[in-house]
């Protein structure tokens, strides 16, 4: 694993709205806004579990690159984080702008026996008490949504092709059709992923970025012909607001997954190192009373 290049101090993380929550070595980002308007929530990191990544890492999805049991093992204790009783609901991620709605508890639940999710998507959406919708990553960006006036939220899973299409926008979209909520009321969290200080991409992307978004040239900084580091996050937050949200209510954790492998996955960095990566997990759900930290079993535990 790399050492970190720059420090991020918890003031930096204050000045953004994040703080960290940790529990016997778990330790999670959460986004200090949106939990104040409601909403339990986290960012994972790679600290604190049981699988060989290459050691001691938290391993959260991934059933053909880890045993089950590690798996199972290590989401118990990133629930643990948040107090209460979860049902998890997550989606076997496409790349697409397809969302899973969730109606309640029991419907998070994964198909019986499964080892793994079998709903296809890339953003979970939900207004239902008990459960968090997660999104998987490993450098490309999670984001979370929360509209306190309905209740209603949603966790997205945007790498470059996500973000081409949208998916941010789509997840908008389907919470203002499924519970009213209002972009302008919504607080958004956008997690750690690759940043634009490493996140190095060619042409496909740079062109297609061109074709859609009308202020490409400050969301690519040349490296070599070809070539150029591409602001993700920054090109999320531009369509949130495209859409209508509020500046004020975004906010974007100051840590990039490819530079900080002390304490992310990265995709880019550790496939070729190690031959597979673990996977980070980012959770938003309705706070309940007593939670937040307080050290209740969570529902389903040892669900895939």
């Amino acid at each position: 694993m790399s050492m970190p290049m720059e420090t991020i101090t918890d003031f930096d993380l204050q000045r953004t709205g994040f703080y960290w929550r940790e529990i016997d070595g778990v330790r999670a980002l959460i986004c200090a806004p949106l939990e104040d308007d409601g909403f339990t929530n986290g960012f994972s990191t790679r600290l604190g579990g049981v699988s060989p990544m290459p050691q001691a890492a938290l391993n959260l999805a991934g059933f053909n690159e880890d045993a089950a049991e590690n798996i199972l093992e290590n989401r118990r204790r990133f629930l643990k984080l948040f107090g209460g009783e979860w049902a998890l609901g997550g989606c076997w991620q496409m790349h697409g702008i397809d969302i899973r709605v969730i109606r309640d508890a029991e419907e998070a639940r994964p198909a019986e026996g499964a080892r793994g999710e079998t709903i296809y998507c890339d953003a979970v959406v939900s207004n239902a008490a008990r459960v968090l919708a997660g999104v998987k990553t490993a450098d490309c960006v999670p984001i979370l949504i929360g509209d306190p006036k309905t209740s209603s939220f949603a966790a997205v899973h945007a790498g470059w092709r996500g973000t081409y299409a949208g998916i941010g926008l789509y997840a908008l979209e389907r919470l203002t059709r499924e519970y009213n909520a209002q972009p302008k009321d919504c607080r958004i969290a956008i997690g750690p992923a690759a940043a634009a200080c490493c996140y190095e991409v060619g042409s496909e992307v740079i062109d297609g970025f061109k074709e859609r978004f009308q202020d490409s040239d400050n969301l690519f900084k040349p490296t070599r012909e070809g070539y150029a580091r591409v602001d993700l996050l920054k090109a999320n937050r531009d369509q949130l607001l495209s859409a209508g949200v509020v500046a004020e209510r975004i906010h974007t954790a100051p840590l990039c997954t490819m530079s900080r492998t002390d304490l992310f996955f990265s995709y880019r960095r550790e496939k070729q190192v190690h031959g597979k990566v673990g996977r980070l997990m980012a959770v938003i759900g309705r706070t309940q009373e007593g939670g937040n930290g307080v050290p209740f079993p969570p529902l389903y535990p040892f669900t895939p």
